[in-house]
C-alpha cells in the first residue's frame, strides 16, 4: 500500500489547543477517514509548529476527496482552521514529501526479510 509524508504548519501559539483536540479527534471523523481509505494515520507536532502526517492508502487523492465530500470533514476543517498559519481547509494546504527510503521494501529487495 502507498505511504505519504504529509507537512503543515499550525500557528505556534496554538500548539496546546492543537494536541487537545487531536487527542479526542470526534469519532465520527475517525470512521470517515477510515471508510475514505485512510490507513495508519497519524500525526507528529514538532514545537515550532511543524505537523508531520504520515499515511497509507490505495490512493490518496481518492481517499481525501472521499473524506472531503462528508459534513463532518467539512466542520473539523472549519473548526481547525484557526490553528494553522495557512488559509482555508487545513486539509487542502498539506505539503506532500517524496519517500526516499523504506526499510523493509529494501530488506525484501535484498533477500533479507
Amino acid at each position: 500500500m502507498p505511504e505519504y509524508c504529509l507537512v503543515g504548519r499550525v500557528d505556534p501559539s496554538r500548539l496546546d489547543e492543537y494536541r487537545e483536540v487531536h487527542a479526542r479527534v470526534w469519532p465520527e471523523l475517525l470512521v470517515a477517514l477510515r471508510d475514505a481509505g485512510w490507513r495508519r494515520y497519524s500525526l507528529f507536532l514538532r514545537d515550532d509548529g511543524t505537523v508531520i502526517g504520515y499515511a497509507e492508502a490505495d490512493d490518496l487523492d481518492e481517499a481525501q476527496a472521499r473524506v472531503a465530500q462528508t459534513a463532518v470533514n467539512r466542520r473539523w476543517q472549519a473548526a481547525m482552521a484557526g490553528l494553522f498559519v495557512t488559509e482555508g481547509a487545513p486539509d487542502e494546504a498539506w505539503e506532500r514529501v517524496p519517500q526516499v527510503f523504506q526499510l523493509e521494501r529494501q530488506l525484501a529487495e535484498a533477500g533479507q526479510a
